[in-house]
């Protein structure tokens, strides 16, 4: 079993940065294939990207040039920097961690709680 809090979300103007923090406080995240999803107000939850401890990741389209995830050292932290945000970024931000390398969310085992994202024009 493997706990996730992700934070970091908040109020941003249009153009802004956030930068998202998931963290685990028992063992690590390492063995894992680790995501960020979305879930936009009203929508399904969309994949945003994923790593790859060993530094490998994939990006969906609409975040491919402006989000950025990565890994901390002490292998228990995974980021989401995301920069130009626009409103259509506005959206409750899960992490997830799983085994399979996949975009596909219900492929994951594990979850944060989520962070609201919202993004002002």
């Amino acid at each position: 079993q493997v706990q996730l809090v992700e934070s970091g979300g908040g109020l941003v103007q249009a153009g802004g940065s956030l930068r998202l923090s998931c963290t685990t406080s028992e063992g690590t995240l390492s063995s894992y294939v680790m995501g960020w999803f979305r879930q936009p107000p009203g929508k399904e939850r969309e994949f945003v990207a994923w790593i790859r401890w060993r530094g490998d990741t994939n990006y969906a389209d609409s975040a491919r040039g402006r989000f950025t995830i990565s890994r901390d050292d002490n292998e228990r932290t995974v980021y989401l920097q995301m920069n130009s945000l626009i409103r259509d970024d506005t959206a409750v931000y899960y992490c997830a961690a799983g085994n399979i390398v996949t975009t596909v969310f219900d492929r994951y085992d594990y979850w944060g709680q989520g962070t609201q994202v919202t993004v002002s024009s």
